[in-house]
């Protein structure tokens, strides 16, 4: 199991977005031993989840 080492928004707001595209973050992402990965997510999906900093994420 993984859990969220840090959430990144790179976007800074400049880049315009499609119709009907939601704004993404980067998840990094940390397993038990020390294995790390990211993910690009919506960040409402996020808020949504209640996922924050140190949260699990469970690879489904």
């Amino acid at each position: 199991m993984y859990k969220i080492k840090q959430i990144f928004d790179g976007d800074y707001g400049c880049e315009e977005l499609q119709p009907n595209e939601k704004p993404k973050v980067t998840v990094y992402l940390e397993d038990e031993n020390g294995n790390e990965k990211s993910v690009r997510v919506e960040d409402e999906w996020l808020i949504r989840n209640r996922l924050d900093i140190g949260s699990p994420w469970i690879e489904s």
